[in-house]
């Protein structure tokens, strides 16, 4: 099942104090992007955010499950934590900042002389 716009709007209002923020639609689901890095996924109206050290102390007893079949377990944000933007905001700072930038893709064309 696709997650809704709606869901994904409401998650990036309750994100706008965080600064770059963005939403990009991936397979039906959706990455959320903080500054260039991925920081969390909305699969089934569901927020998951990706796991960090960091992260799991602010969080206090996370609850980690697969966004989608085979993949890494994410912390599992309930929905009425989203309601909290200051909350919310705070955790997608902190795991910003513990995730590392990602990687460059190479090119693969071939140069032609």
């Amino acid at each position: 099942m696709a997650s809704k716009q709606s869901t994904v709007d409401l998650i990036l209002e309750q994100l706008k104090a965080v600064g770059e923020i963005r939403a990009k639609k991936m397979f039906g689901e959706y990455g959320i992007f903080c500054s260039g890095k991925m920081v969390a996924l909305v699969c089934d109206d569901q927020l998951f955010v990706k796991p960090t050290i960091a992260g799991a102390k602010f969080i206090g007893n996370c609850v980690e499950r697969s966004p989608y079949p085979g993949s890494k377990p994410c912390f599992l944000i309930s929905r009425d934590k989203w309601e909290d933007g200051a909350w919310l905001a705070t955790l997608i700072q902190i795991s910003a900042r513990e995730l590392p930038l990602p990687k460059k893709k190479s090119s693969s064309r071939k140069k032609i002389d």
